[in-house]
């Protein structure tokens, strides 16, 4: 049986927090060998029960870094490792020789992942790696409508699942370049860039936009997260008003009693009877309602308590949820392989080893990786190359396409005459499109199928998040696909898994962040659910699905063999939620709650209200927590609430306590910042219809090699042309299908 595709990959998790240490368990459950290296004593979080999901079935190693003989194993360690990842901010790293000048006079055959706070050359870069006071400085809790005024504190860790996919991801990009004697390179990347990710959808300008362009997204819109008669929560994604039951109530309502009902509550961009749609939700049960919605097409689901989707027999069936016998927290339930490739990851079913148990075996078998000719520097795009055909839409699968157009490769989108759908929304369009090439076809007439063979023979990769029967119809199947090109690599994302009984379901972020139990945990105590506006499930699913499609090119790479890999919004989100686990007897283990104000989880970590502002702390230590209290004295909110923000944060650094400002509308301040134009945050390029346009930038730094993209979604069919006329179809031929209306551009 195969051990996995990353088998003979050794790498080294240095990380102390969630971000590097998901992004090193990816790794290992893909078949890497990694060696988890804890100070003595163990990690900070070890004893924890995220601590024990996020290092499950990694090598415990312990070595004391501030001392000569544990600088000295290291050393042995990385002369036999591929990969290493921590989290030191610039300056930690230099004073442990781990900077990348340093590692690379030492092991060049060495990839390197440092998951800072920060991008490296930015003024916060040596700011600790805390995902509170990251969006705090970036001003993204003031992006977030919540239950009053001002920024309220996230509860979902999206951005540290977001930077351990980053991660992840950079490091098979790396491992894929190096194969291939293309040399060796770094693949850093920071908390706040994966606090970016979703920011695609909103922060950007343009020279002459569109209108749908100046609208985006709008933060005040209702969302449609409904009480139902047993108090109980469901969010409904468009409009139910077909369903039986919504349709006779609205009937028995009337034209003046819906108009009065939608008078009394806000306005929802898909919902046109919103309001009476609410006040008739309240007459059923939430099990009514969505047995009747599912039977109707209609997309919902409940606003779950935290753990409860760890009973559901989709994540059952699909291999998101993993039974683990831990030896610390026994027989457990926790969040399984969000993706799928050939051969399959594999769980630790025994969980987290115990600390240093494998420090002597380790050294004991130790080898020096031997000199290599693909130990040079890289001068290229990881993905320089490779050639994807993205025909998604909407955001899932056209933004895990980006990220890989980002890395490098030749993307082309392949979208229907009339366009992707959501090109109406431009702003978020050019979110999730950049990078890439257009070639506008009608792929439903047979006229059109030797292109959509020819692309194929011309790709070694295709991507997309369209339902399967529909893919199947379209002959964009893998069968149908790797026809043309027997060793093809293929991925899908769907909404909940690729097996079950709603494996052809569609899906929606939003219902994700219900099923899983964030939109309780981010409403606070005693609030109603709170959507994150982020879209943060849809990220979460393509950067996942970008990760399980360069697992199926390293596969090639080493077999020959292609293969369709898949991801889903189910599988990803859930993984997110594995800062705990749940109990054989049901029960979930400890994990923090927000408040009833939306403030944060303790007294040592939250947000606090200034005389001119707001200020995030971050005290995650006892010694910090000791100092904070001696700070602050009995009363913090007083003791906040009489200074100004800045003078404060000060105090609070000054004293050795993590902590950082709030920012507030900080859209144009972002892209403004000179400071994040110099760490590549922001980028810059032509839009044919949007003028000059500006937007949230790499999400990589890749050392000497420029990670920052220049390249602007593409219109319609922009490269229609130029891409068939490079795959040999003759001008007249070309000239034909646009006449015939079966290629626009």
């Amino acid at each position: 049986m195969s051990k996995g595709i990353l088998q003979g990959v050794r790498v080294l998790d240095l990380a102390a927090g969630a971000a590097g240490s998901v992004a090193a368990l990816q790794l290992s459950e893909a078949g890497a060998e990694v060696i988890k290296i804890e100070p003595p004593g163990g990690a900070p979080l070890r004893g924890s029960p995220g601590f024990a999901v996020w290092n499950r079935g990694k090598k415990s190693v312990v070595l004391d870094l501030a001392a000569a003989e544990g600088r000295a194993s290291l050393g042995r360690l990385l002369a036999a490792s591929d990969v290493l990842i921590h989290e030191f901010t610039p300056r930690e790293a230099a004073t442990r020789g781990l900077d990348d000048s340093g590692l690379r006079a030492r092991f060049p055959h060495l990839i390197v992942s440092a998951v800072s706070g920060w991008p490296s050359g930015h003024p916060d870069a040596d700011r600790p790696p805390r995902e509170t006071l990251v969006l705090a400085r970036l001003g993204l809790m003031a992006e977030q409508p919540g239950h009053r005024p001002g920024p309220v504190f996230i509860r979902m860790p999206y951005a540290s699942f977001c930077t351990a996919w980053l991660c992840a991801i950079g490091a098979v990009a790396r491992l894929i370049q190096r194969g291939r004697g293309r040399g060796v390179g770094p693949a850093h990347t920071s908390l706040a860039q994966g606090a970016l990710i979703p920011m695609t959808m909103h922060w950007a300008r343009a020279e002459t936009p569109s209108a749908s362009f100046v609208k985006g997204l709008d933060k005040s819109v209702a969302v449609a997260i409904h009480q139902c008669s047993d108090n109980e929560w469901i969010h409904v994604h468009y409009a139910p008003d077909a369903a039986p039951y919504m349709r006779e109530a609205l009937d028995a309502l009337g034209p003046d009693g819906i108009a009065a009902a939608n008078a009394r509550w806000g306005k929802n961009h898909t919902a046109p009877n919103f309001g009476a749609n609410r006040e008739i939700f309240a007459t059923r049960p939430a099990r009514e309602w969505l047995e009747h919605l599912w039977a109707h097409d209609i997309s919902a689901q409940p606003a779950a308590p935290f753990g409860a989707v760890y009973f559901d027999e989709q994540a059952r069936v699909n291999g998101y949820i993993a039974e683990v016998d831990d030896p610390q927290f026994g027989k457990t339930l926790q969040p399984g392989p969000a993706y799928g490739v050939t051969p399959p990851a594999r769980v630790a079913r025994d969980g987290l080893r115990p600390l240093g148990i494998d420090t002597q075996a380790v050294f004991e078998a130790l080898e020096p990786k031997p000199p290599s000719s693909t130990a040079s520097a890289a001068t290229a795009l990881p993905l320089e190359g490779v050639r994807i055909l993205d025909f998604g839409a909407y955001l899932a699968g056209p933004f895990g396409a980006m990220l890989l157009a980002d890395l490098g490769a030749d993307v082309i989108k392949v979208e229907p005459t009339s366009g992707d759908i959501m090109r109406y929304l431009d702003r978020v369009f050019c979110g999730c499109q950049r990078g890439k090439r257009s070639v506008a076809l009608n792929m439903k007439d047979p006229r059109t199928r030797p292109v959509v063979e020819a692309l194929a023979h011309w790709a070694d990769a295709f991507h997309h998040n369209m339902r399967l029967p529909a893919a199947r119809k379209l002959g964009l199947d893998y069968e149908s696909l790797r026809a043309a090109n027997p060793a093809l690599v293929g991925c899908h994302i769907s909404s909940y898994g690729p097996g079950g009984a709603r494996a052809d379901w569609p899906g929606f972020d939003q219902l994700f962040q219900a099923a899983c139990g964030w939109e309780v945990e981010n409403g606070g105590e005693g609030n109603p659910p709170m959507w994150l506006r982020f879209g943060v499930c849809d990220h979460l699913a393509a950067l996942s699905s970008a990760y399980a499609l360069l697992l199926g090119l390293y596969h090639r790479d080493r077999t020959g063999v292609g293969q369709m890999t898949c991801a889903s919004l189910l599988g990803a989100t859930i993984l997110s939620t594995g800062e705990t686990v749940v109990r054989a007897d049901g029960g979930v283990g400890a994990f923090a709650r927000l408040d009833g104000d939306q403030t944060g989880v303790s007294p040592s970590h939250r947000l606090y209200a200034c005389k001119d502002g707001w200020v995030a702390v971050a005290a995650l230590t006892d010694d910090e927590q000791i100092r904070f209290a001696t700070l602050v004295g009995r009363d913090a909110q007083a003791f906040f609430a009489a200074r100004g923000q800045y003078a404060v944060e000060a105090m609070l650094e000054d004293a050795g306590i993590a902590a950082s400002v709030v920012r507030e509308e900080q859209h144009h301040a972002f892209l403004d910042d000179s400071g994040n134009r110099a760490a590549g945050l922001v980028m810059s390029a032509k839009h044919t219809t949007q003028g000059h346009l500006e937007q949230i930038g790499a999400f990589w730094d890749l050392g000497e090699v420029r990670a920052l993209p220049d390249r602007a979604a593409p219109a319609l069919g922009e490269h229609s042309r130029e891409v068939l006329a490079a795959l040999g179809l003759p001008d007249v031929e070309i000239e034909a299908l646009a006449e015939a209306g079966l290629i626009a551009g």
